[in-house]
């Protein structure tokens, strides 16, 4: 994408050169808002910090285009109060929405009725591919949850007992576990899949989940989850019954890293958020600017946006206690010197 967005800012100056002087003023710079133009972010649960990267360079990107900017959503985990929050944005007729639907087919309507409203939409993190929203950008979360597996096996010299935790409809979460378990089946066959459990995303609901897996399987050597913030409430239980289980998961908060350096928790799969943000953000413009491109392909007789990527992936990195203290948001805020989702 780097290079795509290279080659076209030399085109665009190529153009500057050859044509004539009236013209310049039109050509100059075709990658710029028009004035009032805006662009959202729509999330569930809007205070779980996984979010704040990727706005950060979401709104980077915005400001980089002379484009207005904004970070909407839901506190609650509730797939009806995310779409109320969305309906809310879409109402105010912005020209893209990147929206992290909470489970796909809930989210069909709302992204259709907003792309023909002439708002363009882009998923991110997890998708709902049978709406027309134009892109999906992500993590690989088959890769993730392999990943993830091979390390627990490895580290438990690939034989032992585990479970995992989970949040039954998230369309991301779903991936990442059943990529884990599949790993799991296919290259660990000594590994015992002894229970699940769902958690919700809710900490409290994840340390109860634990402590009965390892009341009623004394053996149990790892738990994975999908998110972090169950992840808290498994590695007090874990710690409570003397820090044999370890626990891996996907994603980073503040407190998961400290838990990371502490011994705590074993390690993390966390998706590239900035990187998301930020090409999110260019998928979402270019989207909106179709005008901007003209691919051989029968796009303008289909009446199909120009721009349609089905997927980008945005990569992720293995947090451990080596690397912990590059992921601390308040630390990344601090170097910006932003203020984050505020603005």
């Amino acid at each position: 994408m780097r290079k795509f967005l290279s080659t076209l800012a030399m085109a665009a100056a190529a153009s500057t050169f050859m044509s004539p002087a009236p013209a310049l003023a039109e050509t100059a710079n075709p990658f710029k808002c028009q004035p009032g133009e805006k662009y959202v972010m729509n999330v569930m649960v809007s205070g779980v910090e996984y979010w704040f990267p990727v706005y950060e360079m979401f709104k980077q990107a915005g400001q980089q285009l002379g484009c207005e900017t904004a970070y909407t959503g839901t506190p609650e985990y509730d797939v009806n109060k995310q779409i109320a929050s969305f309906d809310q944005a879409l109402a105010q007729k912005p020209a893209g929405i990147l929206v992290h639907p909470m489970n796909s087919d809930p989210f069909i309507e709302p992204i259709n009725r907003a792309v023909d409203q002439g708002t363009a939409v882009v998923t991110f993190a997890a998708d709902s591919p049978n709406s027309k929203r134009v892109s999906f950008i992500t993590s690989d979360n088959l890769a993730e949850g392999t990943y993830a597996a091979d390390a627990v096996a490895g580290a438990m010299g690939g034989k032992g007992e585990y479970a995992v935790l989970e949040n039954p409809g998230q369309d991301n979460h779903d991936k990442r576990v059943s990529a884990f378990v599949k790993r799991m089946e296919t290259k660990w066959p000594d590994m015992k899949l002894v229970g699940r459990a769902a958690s919700n995303q809710d900490p409290t609901k994840a340390y109860q989940a634990v402590l009965s897996l390892a009341q009623a399987h004394p053996d149990l050597g790892a738990v994975f989850m999908p998110e972090a913030n169950s992840a808290i409430g498994a590695a007090q239980a874990a710690k409570e019954g003397g820090g044999k289980i370890k626990v891996m998961l996907a994603d980073v908060n503040a407190k998961i890293l400290d838990m990371i350096k502490a011994g705590e928790i074993y390690g993390s799969v966390n998706p590239n958020q900035g990187m998301q943000g930020y090409m999110g953000f260019m998928l979402l413009w270019l989207a909106k600017h179709p005008e901007l491109i003209d691919p051989m392909n029968d796009a303008k007789r289909a009446g199909s946006n120009a721009m349609k990527v089905p997927f980008v992936d945005n990569g992720f990195s293995i947090v451990t206690k080596d690397n912990a203290d590059d992921f601390y948001w308040d630390k990344y805020l601090k170097r910006r010197g932003t203020k984050g989702i505020e603005e």
